[in-house]
């Protein structure tokens, strides 16, 4: 690996590399330590193509979730199975994985533009801005560099675009789905919202048990499934869809807030 080689943003190889791997050195504990990441379908990851492969998720916070994938990826593609234990995987990471945010989000502090680096594909949210409801044109130079990144490799995406859960799936990812063609792989977390603040920098509770269930790659009909179609299979795939809201405990939908003054209620 070239001392000045870089990757298709124009970012230094060598410089991504020791990022991740400080980055993952200083995190491994919130996933194998202070709280515990259980992890099932792992052994997906080692089937994959070099390229061309998105993975759609749920999102739960900022940056915690992200973490936590590419643990598991270099983790999975180091030989482990369903398993994070012993960091050493972190020697040899995949350095084409990046993972799709908003541009507010990564501007927001010196962390957040270290981990830009790192791998984000930074993109102008068209529904939100700075808390607000907005409207916008969808920019083509988003797009294309999403398309740039499948092409080099990896790419992660959150496609309801927010943390709040039962969020509808933008049509955005459907149209990037249909435009590259990639392998779509959903992967469904959950106790990232109880363990982490919001932007899942900070870590909240510690004893909380983490999952993160990576399930076999969608079958598309790239030519023929309409936008909605695949929208309603990214739905179902990551466990958003408003039909899984009648078969979850109403408690599971309180906030923790809600909960805590139940608890102090009943006592």
């Amino acid at each position: 690996m070239g001392l000045f080689k870089k990757n298709p943003f124009g970012h230094y190889i060598f410089l991504k590399l020791w990022l991740i791997r400080i980055a993952g050195v200083l995190t491994h504990r919130r996933f194998k330590g202070f709280n515990e990441l259980q992890i099932h379908g792992s052994e997906i990851i080692k089937t994959l193509p070099e390229k061309n492969v998105l993975f759609v998720s749920n999102h739960q916070t900022y940056f915690a979730d992200v973490a936590a994938m590419l643990h598991v990826f270099n983790a999975s593609l180091s030989g482990r199975n369903d398993s994070i234990k012993n960091v050493g995987y972190l020697w040899r990471p995949k350095l084409n994985i990046y993972f799709v945010a908003a541009k507010e989000t990564m501007k927001s502090g010196l962390l957040p533009k270290i981990l830009a680096y790192a791998g984000s594909v930074s993109i102008e949210r068209t529904w939100r801005e700075k808390g607000k409801e907005v409207n916008k044109q969808v920019k083509m130079s988003d797009v294309n560099n999403i398309t740039k990144a499948l092409n080099d490799g990896w790419v992660i995406t959150f496609p309801q675009g927010t943390t709040k859960p039962w969020k509808p799936i933008r049509r955005g990812t459907a149209h990037i789905i249909k435009q590259n063609k990639p392998i779509v792989v959903p992967i469904v977390i959950d106790g990232f919202r109880r363990s982490f603040d919001k932007k899942g920098l900070r870590i909240k509770k510690r004893g909380i048990l983490q999952t993160m269930d990576i399930k076999e790659p969608l079958e598309i009909d790239y030519e023929n499934d309409s936008m909605d179609k695949i929208v309603e299979q990214i739905q179902y795939a990551i466990e958003q869809h408003p039909s899984f809201l009648k078969v979850i405990p109403s408690n599971e939908l309180k906030s923790e807030e809600e909960l805590n003054k139940e608890r102090q209620w009943r006592y």
